[in-house]
């Protein structure tokens, strides 16, 4: 008998809890069952979210949000400073430029984070921008970006600060209103331990006058529409039923455990799967790593595409490996969402074991030893 884990970044692994609400008898969209729904949802995901704004619901995934973002604040010809330091940033220029916006490109060495400073010498050359986009959590290469900091700077200007909280949100302390936040969007299968297909956006007040007055087409994500239809706790249009009751089971699960505890379990996690790679003399990728993700340079030789794949194929451990010119080069090991202590050894085993059988020389098992000190405080002998 082989079980599964998967210890990617999304998705990540669903609570057993969470399948069976999702699997619930269906209900119809219209109905004050489904608006009821909704408003326990919408709770759930203001407290995430750090606001007392509403966050609405995208049927589709977090691009989704990250595009009505854009399409929703930007008229063609207004300018969008769009940091690039990894697969996600470079999205937001991708998805700026497909609104006709006057993009302004700032590009990162992969794994390094976008600085307070920079971002306050970008704000006074180009006082003009309508939108600076930023990535809390940089997925692609496990850098963390300070976005309250940076919050801080946008308050004072008229540029909009919008944020992918993808895979910050249910992982790390996000304070939107209090930092200052413009807009900021997630998605439900990373920290959230939900199922691919629904994703969340919020917008502050000054955002909302960059809405109503924005000139870009759209429709379907038009937030004007969201807002609208949840002051009676209804969806624009057909609302994912399923996936909706799942989101209501994992946000009651996050809130039993509590949010300090939750974003403690991540941070202990990110130390521990730290502390492993480094004890078999591996680097990490980022220069200030989040606690979502694991990011680590592979050792001279080795694949990573082998490396996943001999993992996933012959122990049945998902793990990530790296995106665009990384590919091949890195791998990624996830522990977001429904992941505990015993879990994230299973991994660091099955990563030491798949390193060893690939040629990797180093001290089998001293990952393991090392993460089991950082979680339990207990050295293994």
């Amino acid at each position: 008998m082989k079980k599964n884990y998967m210890f990617t970044p999304g998705p990540t692994m669903v609570p057993a809890e969470v399948m069976l609400a999702e699997a619930e008898p269906i209900i119809h969209h219209r109905t004050p069952q489904f608006s009821e729904i909704l408003k326990e949802v919408g709770e759930g995901l203001r407290e995430l979210f750090g606001t007392d704004r509403d966050v609405y619901i995208v049927t589709g995934t977090g691009t989704a949000s990250m595009e009505a973002a854009v399409a929703n604040t930007c008229s063609p010809g207004d300018k969008a400073i769009c940091v690039r330091g990894g697969k996600f940033g470079e999205r937001w220029s991708e998805i700026a430029s497909a609104y006709r916006c006057n993009v302004v490109d700032e590009d990162l060495e992969w794994g390094r984070s976008f600085s307070p400073e920079r971002a306050a010498e970008l704000l006074s050359q180009h006082p003009d921008a309508k939108i600076l986009c930023i990535t809390h959590s940089e997925t692609s290469t496990g850098a963390l970006t300070d976005v309250e900091a940076i919050a801080g700077l946008t308050r004072k200007s008229g540029t909009l600060l919008i944020v992918d909280g993808i895979t910050s949100v249910g992982v790390h302390r996000v304070e939107m209103d209090k930092w200052g936040v413009d807009i900021i969007v997630s998605g439900s299968q990373k920290g959230c331990m939900v199922p691919p297909g629904l994703s969340f956006i919020a917008a502050s007040e000054r955002a909302w006058e960059a809405i109503q007055s924005s000139s870009s087409p759209r429709y379907y994500l038009d937030m004007r529409a969201m807002k609208k239809n949840w002051s009676d706790y209804q969806t624009p249009y057909t609302g994912p039923v399923s996936l909706i009751r799942a989101l209501r089971k994992a946000l009651e699960m996050m809130r039993e455990e509590g949010l300090e505890n939750l974003y403690e379990r991540h941070r202990r996690l990110a130390e521990a799967s730290r502390a492993a790679m480094k004890a078999i003399g591996l680097n990490l990728v980022a220069d200030n790593p989040v606690n979502g993700v694991t990011s680590v340079h592979a050792p001279d030789g080795i694949d990573t595409g082998k490396l996943t794949k001999k993992m996933r194929d012959e122990y049945g451990v998902t793990i990530a490996g790296g995106q665009g010119h990384l590919k091949g080069k890195i791998f990624r090991i996830g522990h977001m969402g429904y992941v505990c202590k015993e879990d994230l050894l299973v991994c660091i085993s099955a990563v030491e074991r798949a390193l060893k059988e690939l040629g990797y020389d180093f001290e089998f098992g001293a990952g393991v030893s090392a993460a089991h000190s950082a979680l339990f405080g207990v050295h293994l002998t």
